[in-house]
């Protein structure tokens, strides 16, 4: 196994890693998973930059790399619905998505197609990223490591704005990017 799909894999224990760190009993457990989370999203970005660098394309990335990023995101906005950062119908719209698009994949792939990630949902995740970090480091917040950044992040008007912009902005991206990828792969439905 190459080097982009061994990090790849790591990034779904990770993504285990980081859900047993949200739930421990533990003064520090909102700053423990901050920290795996963003070892696990850096995972995804350095994964895809080596496989580029290196001309290491395999069927295993490009069917694995995603399917481990949507592990990772479902996990960590499901987090966020019970901890009540987000409400669950954004959750529900954002898994949605990534069912969908996954479901579009398996059809190809039953028509001998593998179809790569594209630049918009690249930009998808990225934003969905950045979503999941600031509510983590809003929560770890609370905690010593990132105590000092309390006094911009504790709840008030200032910090529900910015989250909520985020937050849409996550979403428009999120649905926008599952139309497109439908749209330019809907050859795929022509049987249907």
């Amino acid at each position: 196994m190459n080097l982009p799909n061994k990090l790849t894999v790591a990034r779904l224990f990770l993504t285990g890693v980081f859900v047993v760190c949200f739930y421990i009993p533990w003064a520090h457990s909102m700053t423990a998973a901050l920290l795996v989370f963003s070892v696990a999203s850096f995972t995804d970005y350095l994964d895809g930059k080596i496989a580029r660098a290196r001309n290491i394309v395999t069927n295993f990335g490009k069917l694995f790399d995603p399917l481990a990023d949507k592990v990772l995101i479902a996990a960590a906005f499901i987090l966020l619905v019970e901890r009540t950062e987000m409400k669950a119908w954004i959750a529900i719209a954002i898994l949605g998505r990534e069912f969908f698009v996954t479901g579009i994949r398996l059809i190809a792939v039953q028509k001998g197609v593998v179809l790569a990630a594209e630049r918009l949902g690249k930009h998808k995740m990225l934003w969905q990223i950045l979503t999941v970090l600031y509510f983590l480091l809003s929560a770890a917040s609370a905690e010593t490591l990132f105590g000092f950044l309390r006094p911009w992040l504790e709840p008030s008007p200032a910090h529900w704005w910015v989250g909520a912009t985020i937050v849409g902005i996550t979403t428009v991206l999120t649905v926008v990017s599952g139309f497109s990828y439908f749209w330019k792969n809907r050859h795929l439905f022509d049987d249907a």
